[in-house]
């Protein structure tokens, strides 16, 4: 049997042209078990929490005053650090350091909707 050519373009570029990195989960779920203990009831029910908060920031956030816009930042960097939702944290730190950068109310608002998918997509 004749050896195979390993040029061939299903093995020299067996991602194509070039492979999109993976994205990281919107929440990092190991430190999610370590905050909880590893109680899966727990998780849930925290999850549940947080999503509630975060959906309510994101539809109070944009209309805000800039003290409340610092204020409900601040408390939901603590709620998503918590359960390990690092770029909304990441975000809400920009939002509370600048109340009046729009671009990052509205990546707030998309990461949210991205977290409360991954949640919805976990539960079931």
């Amino acid at each position: 049997m004749a050896p195979r050519n390993s040029r061939t373009v299903a093995f020299s570029m067996p991602g194509g042209e070039s492979c999109a990195q993976a994205s990281p989960r919107p929440i990092d779920l190991a430190h999610l078990a370590r905050q909880t203990m590893g109680d899966r009831a727990l998780e849930q029910e925290v999850l549940a929490l947080f999503v509630q908060q975060a959906v309510q920031v994101r539809d109070q956030i944009e209309e805000a005053s800039m003290n409340e816009r610092v204020r409900l930042a601040h408390g939901l960097k603590g709620s998503a650090r918590g359960i390990g939702a690092f770029a909304i944290a990441g975000c809400a730190d920009a939002i509370e350091a600048k109340p009046d950068n729009t671009s990052e109310v509205q990546r707030l608002a998309g990461l949210v909707d991205e977290v409360r998918e991954f949640i919805a997509a976990i539960g079931r």
